[in-house]
This record gives structure tokens, sequence and C-alpha cells, in this order.
């Protein structure tokens, strides 16, 4: 039998890349996401269940479906994408209710993945230039993506102690950056002027986002468990980003996150509370560790820059090309079931 897996966030940008590669994958018999929302991808074999924000019912479809292997994508990076309370629930509750269901009496489960950021470690004064997979935190976390990420894997780490028999992966990932992801980062790399802080120019470190779909897919395929930091090699100044971009910087005064950020938030642009410590000191983390379990990168950080450059210069020139994916629940149900579909049939 092949796995048996569950997707949380199908409807998310990582959720739905993941269900497409594991479909092509003939080790999965079985594919079901949840999610709040529909995808936003075609997929010709995922079971989609919309749920609740905290996956109340997460523990009787892991129970129903005999699921074996989870991966937990729908962990929330940005706090300007939704209220505080919202980001508490899928965060917090939700991953609480995630182990409840896998550590369950007669669970089924043998395989967690848990995708996680770098914003677990914070980004201060007396920071490191590399943080390991080790490396405590300097300052304690203050903002609300840091308290959430901080929650999020005391339970990562409590489930793993008291279920020796499951196999749990950790991917802790760095900036992400590349043709389709949008991130406070890549918004602010999209103005005409490219904020920044007076008087710092931080370090910045990127992850290419076929470089997290990859890494989420080679873990599952190995088994591996433990943490892994996940990076593109290099650090890069803030200003040489924005050259590559095209840019010049736009230094906005340090006094407070919410001084500093206000010039952008009138023009409509948003630079959430967990970023502001990036634009003083920025972050590098360790990547050495997935690699020497066999994990080979494709992109540096300078790499996921050019690819970001170059499809955002194809969007300015051609527009955005791709035609919008609608769910539509009784059209899924004919593609799928209906006996009058003609399936192709391998040799």
């Amino acid at each position: 039998m092949g796995k048996r897996v569950l997707i949380t966030g199908l409807a998310t940008f990582w959720g739905g890349l993941v269900a497409q590669a594991l479909e092509a994958s003939h080790e999965v018999d079985v594919l079901i996401g949840l999610d709040t929302e529909e995808p936003t991808v075609e997929l010709e074999r995922t079971e989609y269940v919309r749920t609740d924000e905290n996956y109340s019912l997460l523990a009787r479809i892991v129970r129903a479906a005999r699921i074996d292997t989870i991966v937990h994508t729908f962990l929330v990076v940005d706090s300007s994408a939704m209220s505080e309370r919202s980001l508490h629930e899928i965060n917090v509750i939700g991953t609480m209710n995630l182990f409840a269901a896998a550590s369950a009496p007669g669970s089924t489960v043998r395989d967690v993945v848990v995708k996680s950021s770098s914003y677990v470690y914070g980004s201060a004064q007396d920071d490191p230039v590399w943080f390991t997979e080790e490396t405590a935190r300097s300052q304690p976390p203050t903002t609300r993506v840091e308290l959430s990420l901080e929650a999020v894997e005391g339970y990562v780490r409590d489930f793993a102690e008291d279920n020796p028999h499951v196999n749990v992966t950790l991917l802790r990932f760095s900036n992400v950056l590349g043709p389709d992801m949008i991130t406070p980062l890549s918004r602010a790399l999209e103005l005409p002027l490219v904020p920044s802080l007076l008087g710092f120019d931080p370090r910045f470190q990127f992850v290419h986002e076929d470089d997290v779909v990859r890494s989420l897919l080679f873990v599952l395929a190995h088994r591996l468990p433990g943490i892994y930091n996940v990076a593109g090699d290099g650090l890069l100044p803030w200003s040489e980003v924005a050259h590559l971009c095209g840019k010049r910087t736009f230094p906005l005064v340090p006094y407070g996150s919410s001084i500093a950020a206000l010039p952008l938030r009138l023009l409509g642009v948003e630079l959430p509370e967990e970023v502001m410590p990036l634009l003083r000191y920025g972050r590098g983390i360790d990547n050495r560790r997935l690699k020497r379990a066999g994990f080979e990168y494709r992109y540096t950080s300078a790499g996921a820059v050019q690819a970001f450059v170059e499809a955002s210069r194809l969007r300015n020139t051609v527009g955005q090309v791709d035609a919008q994916y609608r769910y539509e629940r009784d059209v899924e149900q004919f593609f799928r079931h209906s006996p009058a579909v003609v399936r192709d049939v391998e040799a």
C-alpha cells in the first residue's frame, strides 16, 4: 500500500504546490487537503475538505481515512494577512488540534512534516551571522508571528518526545523569493523605490520557492527526523538586493516600526511588524544540515533574487498570462467520478 497523505492549507500557495507534486508520485495512494477556502490550483486526485480555522474536524478525518502522513503547510508568517485572532487560531490552535489528532489512541499517523519559518530565530543586534538549528534567539519574541511560531515549535517538540514511533520533521525556511510567491518583501521590492531604514543596510538570505517545495518532498521521501534550516547559500546587503532589482532604496526614519512604516501605509503598502527588525539587522541561517542529508539546492540567495527579477520584468512587459483557476465542486465531482468521462488507461 502507498502513503495516505493529509495536507493542511490546501488553498495556500504551498499547500497547492505540494499537493500537485504528490499527485505525480506513484507512492501516494490517497491525498486529502484541508482548508477554510477552496483550492486555487487545479488538482486531479486530491480530495478537498472544507474545515474551520482551527481544524476541529481533523481527528475524524485522520481516523476515517487512515492517514499515515501529515504535511502541515498552513502556518501564517505574514501578520498583515489577517487579524491577530485568526492568526492565533490557525497557527496555535490549529497545530494543537493537528497533534491531538495524530496522537489519538489507535492513530495510524507515522510521519509528520511541519513547514515553519526562520522568523522563529528573531532578528536583533546581538545575533550571530548564522543561526544553526540549535542556536537560541538572543531576545524574547515580541511579534505575533514569532510568538505563534514559538508555540507551534513547542507542540512539535512535545509531540516528538511523546510519540517516538512517529517520524517528525520541522523545516525552518528563510525569506522566500521567486517568480510566483507574493510576500511583504516581494511587494516591497516591486515598489519604484525600495523601503529601507535610515542608517541600516542588513544582510538578507533567500530561498527560491522551487527549493521550498523540493525540500518538503525530499524530507518526506527520505523520512528525515529532526529540525532543518532551508535557505540558499549567501547573504546579500539589502541595498544590493534593491540594486539587482534595478531599484534605489528609500530610507525611512527608524523610530518605532509603526512610525517608520507610516509613509508606506499611506501609499497602501503594508510592512508587517515582523519585517521591521529584518530591515534593521537581517538574518542568516546555516543550511548545511539538510545538505549533509543529501539535499541539493538549485538556487543561491542571489539566484532566487534573479529569478524574482526576471519574472517581475516579464509581468511588467506582457502582464499576467495565467488564467486564474476556479474550484467548482460539481465540476470536480463530474471529472473524477462520472462514468461518462473517458479515462486514459496505461498499457
